[in-house]
């Protein structure tokens, strides 16, 4: 069930991926980032997963950060 919602780049070699998906059973939203560059390509280590139940109260957090 991945579906990959958008992506926003970081810097020349990096973009932050975000996808619905599938993970043991349980579905949620990960937020990683993905590296293109001589030596590799491909997601990183760096990121997290918000677990589906917890996506509201996430959602809730980020429609309050004013810049």
């Amino acid at each position: 069930m991945d579906k990959e919602i958008g992506r926003i780049k970081k810097n020349e070699n990096t973009e932050i991926v975000i996808r619905v998906d599938d993970y043991g059973g349980q579905t949620g939203i990960t937020i990683r980032e993905f590296l293109t560059s001589e030596k590799y390509t491909g997601f990183t280590k760096q990121g997290t997963r918000i677990p589906a139940e917890k996506w509201p109260e996430f959602r809730k957090l980020v429609e309050e950060v004013q810049l």
